[in-house]
Order: C-alpha cells, then structure tokens, then sequence
C-alpha cells in the first residue's frame, strides 16, 4: 500500500527517524513496538503527513494516496463539545457528503462502544472514553489506512479486549491498520507484521508468524548447578548455554538433545524436566533493544 524509502526526520541535532525503509501491505496489521524515544510516533506522523521527512521518501504503491485514519497518543479536544456534535465537524472538515455524515458517525460511535455517551460533554468523559473518542474520529468514513499509536492506552483490560477485536474486524473489512504499542500481547494478537524500532531505527522486522517460529529451543533441567559441565557442554555446540540448573539448546543444537542427556545422566545429574518452545515476542524484543545497547 505504502513504501517507505531511506526516511529520515531531524529535530535539530536529534535524528528521531533514521534511515527507515519498510512496506505497508494492503489489508494487513503492521505493529511497531519499541521503547520510548524510539521515534514510532514521529514514524506515524510523517506517514499521515503532518510531518515531512529530511531525506528519503514515502509513496503509495500502485495508485493514488488512500484516505488515512490516523488517531495520535496525545488526545487534545475541545472539551465544551458532546461527543456527536464533535465527531460531526470532524466529519464535514474530512469532506465527507453532507447526506452520509449521520451514518459515518453513528457507525464509528457503534465501532468503539460510546453510542450511550453520544451527548455527553467530551469535558466530563474519562480518560477511557476519550481514548475511544479518538478511535471513533480515526475510523469516520471507513479509511482504508488507518495509523493508531497507542490505541489502547489508558483503558482497562475489558477496552484492551474491545481494541483488539476491533483492530481484527478492520481487517477483516480490509482495512490496513499500522499500530505502535507496549502492549505486547496486543500486538501478539492483533498484528500480521512486526517492526522494532530503536533510537529511530529498525532493528527487527518480519511477518508474525515467522517471528514467532524463529529460535525453537530446548531447556533442560536438571537437579542441581551445572556449571561444572559448562565447558563439556559448550563442545557440543556452540548454542549450547549452560545457566545454573538448567541447559537450553538454541536452533541447531536442538539435534544434540541424546547427547546432551547422555552427558547429563553419564555424569550422575538427574533430568528434572524438559521443555521445547519457541520464543516469544518478549524475548525477540529484549533481544532487539538489547543488541542496539551492546552495538
């Protein structure tokens, strides 16, 4: 849908976008996760174009831009207006037609749940509803991209839950939906494709589903301190990695299981458990904030 090429945004001395180039697919849920000052919002604003990049490009693919939906982490309203009564001049500012502004906004109202709050004063309404409020104005007109960053922010687990099943019924629509969050579960569920960003670069990025299949591994726990065997272990393989108790194979060395086992039971430990897994999005993030750090 949209490329981004070589983009780089300054403040000054401070590089907030450095070097980005990724894609947004059509009809897919493109997440950015990344610890604060990564630079995900700048990245947001410079693709809703509020902001203009010092260098690079962005472009949609293959036709024409497509009308955005973009709902920012800092909500600022003007708090003498009911919550219809806002959303409409919303409406008329987007140009949308006079006869199809009741349906929009009705439609968006019903979308994040604040269809009873319709004639509520935005100055009365909590922090939650607010948040939604936001989510209601990103989706007037049914966009075909649709940027949130942090949609779920300041909402209790119950509006974590309704976020994510919207953002799933986006897609299912066929809507493209770009998302920056710390919710990682959130972005477990929701989300087709993965970005990590760090100190304005990208420093991880993959589809889910393979993010999620990368590193298998096996731990094996034994009964008491290993680190005697750590050098006869490490032979083996290099991603073998005694720690403490317990011994975790990594990728290849998964094949070394029997002999690892072998070692252990030969040597007189005894096998407490083992575990097979694959990582999780916790670990390939950490592992991704953690390299830029070492770097």
């Amino acid at each position: 849908m949209i490329r981004l090429e070589e983009v780089t945004k300054r403040y000054y001395s401070l590089v907030a976008v450095d070097h980005v180039s990724f894609t947004i697919p059509r009809g897919e849920v493109v997440g950015i996760l990344g610890p604060n000052g990564a630079g995900k919002t700048t990245l947001l604003k410079l693709i809703a174009g509020f902001l203009n990049p010092d260098e690079g490009t962005i472009r949609p693919q293959g036709g024409a831009w497509p009308a955005i939906g973009y709902k920012p982490e800092r909500l600022l309203f003007p708090n003498q207006l009911r919550v219809r009564a806002y959303l409409q001049m919303v409406a008329r500012l987007s140009d949308l037609p006079a006869a199809q502004i009741d349906d929009a906004v009705a439609h968006s109202l019903a979308q994040v749940k604040l269809t009873a709050a319709a004639a509520k004063r935005i100055g009365n309404c909590s922090k939650g509803m607010r948040q939604r409020l936001s989510l209601a104005q990103s989706l007037l007109g049914r966009p075909p991209l649709v940027l949130l960053d942090e949609p779920s922010n300041g909402l209790d687990p119950e509006g974590q839950a309704d976020i994510c099943r919207l953002i799933e019924q986006l897609r299912a629509a066929g809507q493209t939906v770009l998302m920056s969050s710390h919710q990682l579960p959130e972005v477990t569920r929701v989300c087709t494709h993965l970005i990590i960003l760090n100190q304005g670069r990208i420093h991880f990025r993959s589809s889910m589903e393979q993010a999620l299949a990368l590193r298998p591994y096996v731990t094996i726990h034994s009964d008491r301190d290993l680190s005697p065997l750590t050098t006869v272990l490490g032979a083996l393989h290099p991603q073998v990695e005694v720690d403490g108790n317990a011994v975790t194979l990594v990728d290849d060395a998964i094949g070394m299981r029997r002999h690892v086992l072998s070692v252990l039971v030969g040597t007189g430990y005894d096998v407490v458990r083992v575990e097979q897994k694959r990582a999780t999005l916790e670990e390939i993030y950490a592992e991704a904030v953690q390299w830029h750090e070492e770097s």
